[in-house]
């Protein structure tokens, strides 16, 4: 598949975005059972470096 800058090369166009439209989303944690589940998965992550870090000096 060709590059955007490819396409642009052989007569495609390119979209313009504006600002407030490529701005980075923010997470929307609404409810408790979605906030549950996602720090779970944060503290799952630092369980994971704790335990590989553990297992591998060995």
């Amino acid at each position: 598949m060709a590059t955007p800058d490819e396409q642009i090369e052989h007569g495609g166009t390119r979209r313009s975005y504006a600002p407030e439209d490529t701005r980075q989303g923010e997470i929307v944690l609404k409810t408790l059972w979605r906030r549950t589940i996602f720090i779970a998965g944060l503290a799952g992550i630092v369980v994971l470096v704790i335990v590989v870090t553990i297992f591998s000096g060995r």
